[in-house]
């Protein structure tokens, strides 16, 4: 028999080195598709690598893989529904969402179900106050036409106390709206601005959609149990943000009391904060028997400025508390220098919509 017929040839011993080298492109390929894939945010497929949200004044490279960017260029919450940045976990809390974010730059510190549409209840007159600011001078005097006794026992409203005939500024209404959450003021402020309410709750709508939040919808001006009416921790948030970089807004939600320019008692600020926490710059409080407590508040320690929102809680003053003093603790700002932007060097204002940017 030949065995050469029949014959295998003996196999070149290859090094074990040169075997895993063959393989090594492969693995690079597999890595890159799953790292790209984890990066890429959903809305709009961008991928988060280094550098900070375009067109807002920026988060810190650390931060960048936990944000996404809205078409105003705002940090904004990752797909994720849980996150938080700090080696240190955070404080348990009461409320059903939860956010705190940065103020300079609008970055997540911390969210809990960050999206989840929930009611507002009185943060709803954060909008509103931001609607009336842009839209009239605050010296403007208003008729009033709102009965707010009678208001308070048909709805069971909190109120300012307005009685119609009645001739205000829309200051001395914006902190009724604001320090005792008046419904009255909200109504009155509603149909001073915008002739009728129905016409300013279309305005409300038209500013959370100019600043890119997609998880709110109001169908009135005071925030009172309604279909429809909704904002997630975030969203609600952001209109607090909004609200502080406004001079003369923050000056009224830090106020603990004011005397309008009428006959009766002056107005104090339901918002507890402003009076046992420090470090408070105030915001607003409310309730209703859905939405429970809800909160947005903002402190300043150190130069660093937070904001905070909680709905859905049966605790705010403790769960935000809680939340500031571990962000103020366990975290470092993750915003860049003022006016620094991802642009190179060119600053950008944060609720400035930029259509070329796409969502």
């Amino acid at each position: 028999m030949d065995r050469r017929r029949y014959g295998y040839p003996r196999r070149r011993n290859r090094p074990r080195q040169q075997e895993w080298l063959l393989l090594l492109p492969l693995a690079l390929v597999i890595g890159f598709v799953i790292l790209a894939s984890r990066l890429t945010d959903d809305s709009g497929g961008q991928l988060i690598g280094s550098s900070a949200c375009p067109g807002s004044e920026g988060c810190a490279p650390a931060f960048s893989a936990l944000i996404a960017c809205t078409s105003g260029g705002i940090c904004a919450p990752s797909p994720g529904d849980s996150t938080f940045v700090s080696d240190a976990a955070p404080p348990p809390i009461t409320a059903r969402s939860a956010v705190i974010i940065e103020e300079p730059c609008g970055a997540l510190l911390y969210g809990d179900s960050v999206h989840q549409r929930l009611a507002p209840a009185s943060l709803t007159k954060v909008a509103t106050a931001l609607v009336a600011a842009e839209r009239a001078d605050l010296s403007e005097i208003v008729d009033v036409r709102v009965d707010g006794a009678e208001l308070a026992v048909t709805t069971d409203s909190t109120v300012m106390g307005l009685e119609p005939g009645q001739r205000l500024s829309l200051r001395d209404l914006l902190y009724g709206l604001l320090l005792p959450s008046g419904n009255d003021a909200a109504i009155a402020i509603a149909e001073y601005v915008g002739f009728t309410t129905t016409a300013f709750v279309d305005l409300m709508n038209d500013k959370v959609e100019q600043l890119g939040l997609s998880d709110t919808h109001f169908t009135n001006p005071h925030g009172l149990d309604e279909l429809g009416m909704y904002t997630s921790a975030f969203d609600i948030a952001m209109l607090g943000r909004e609200l502080i970089r406004q001079p003369e807004l923050a000056a009224i939600v830090r106020t603990t009391t004011y005397q309008p320019a009428w006959d009766g008692p002056p107005l104090w600020n339901g918002n507890r904060l402003v009076y046992s926490y420090p470090d408070s710059l105030g915001v607003k409080i409310g309730y209703t028997d859905e939405a429970q407590q809800t909160i947005v508040a903002a402190a300043e320690r150190d130069g660093r400025r937070l904001i905070v929102s909680a709905l859905g809680s049966s605790s705010i003053y403790e769960d935000a508390v809680a939340l500031f003093e571990w962000a103020f603790a366990s975290s470092e700002s993750v915003c860049r220098e003022p006016g620094v932007s991802a642009l190179g060097g060119q600053t950008v204002e944060l609720n400035e919509v930029r259509p070329d940017l796409g969502p």
